[in-house]
């Protein structure tokens, strides 16, 4: 076997670049958060903090209720995160290793779903959520969000990798029911692709702006996302004050990455050598 050969310089170089310009559209928000709404206006660019971020949190919290947004948001990304990995997992698992008449078949209808565009849907499932009274309450973002055709595409995607049909058969044999093989065999197996579906999925939620818009009321159930556009509406836009609310509002994205950053790479890596 040939010696794995170093990278040169050229390519941290590269990597330094690609994560700075990434990183760098967060930073500067942050650094208007931290200005007053005339520093806009400056001629030199904005690369330094100011001293006015706790001032400027203050106007965020006295102008909407940001509490109640971060909450409800909360509520809607953390239980649609859940039951997506959850349910996805499970029927993923089914699809890749268990034998049952009409596998294939539902499994490409499941797959076809996806490739309706979601605005086709707005107008029928708005009426439901009418009919069921959910209008202004959590449920209507929350129940329509539960699971998604690629979370079930993806984890079958894994499994198909991840989890020998060898293993399972073996497990099998020995006596396991499909629910111990299930979390014995495949779950520790495809753990780093749960984990990105779980950020994809939290992170689809938390950003939604168009289905929350149109079902919560924003005076009574807002979410950051509607929340965000209420500081950016008005005369004129106070852009420290809307950034500062960005601000706010990405800090549990940031956590979440922070917490299944270890099993992302992997995850990643994994779905791309499997998919």
């Amino acid at each position: 076997m040939r010696p794995r050969r170093r990278p040169g310089g050229w390519v941290y170089l590269v990597l330094t670049a690609v994560v700075g310009a990434s990183l760098f559209p967060l930073y500067w928000s942050f650094v208007v958060s931290t200005r007053d709404n005339s520093a806009i206006g400056e001629t030199s660019p904005l690369m330094l903090p100011g001293g006015h971020f706790l001032e400027n949190v203050r106007r965020v919290f006295d102008t909407v209720d940001f509490w109640l947004a971060m909450g409800n948001s909360m509520i809607v990304s953390g239980t649609v995160m859940v039951s997506n990995v959850v349910l996805s997992t499970v029927a993923g698992y089914a699809f890749a290793r268990l034998r049952f008449p009409g596998r294939n078949s539902l499994f490409l209808l499941v797959a076809g779903s996806a490739m309706v565009p979601a605005q086709l849907g707005v107008i029928p499932l708005y009426l439901v959520v009418g009919d069921l009274g959910w209008y202004g309450r959590l449920e209507a973002v929350i129940v329509p969000g539960l699971v998604s055709a690629f979370g079930v595409f993806w984890m079958r995607q894994a499994c198909e990798g991840a989890v020998a049909a060898d293993l399972v058969d073996a497990a099998t044999v020995d006596g396991a029911s499909v629910l111990r093989t299930f979390w014995h065999v495949a779950v520790p197996a495809i753990r780093p692709q749960a984990a990105v579906l779980a950020m994809i999925t939290f992170l689809g939620a938390w950003n939604d702006y168009f289905w929350p818009l149109v079902v919560l009321d924003p005076a009574e159930s807002p979410t950051v996302q509607v929340v965000l556009s209420q500081l950016a509406s008005g005369y004129f836009t106070d852009y420290s004050l809307m950034l500062t609310g960005a601000s706010i509002g990405v800090l549990p994205v940031i956590v979440l990455f922070l917490v299944l950053g270890r099993y992302l790479v992997r995850g990643i890596a994994s779905g791309v050598r499997y998919g």
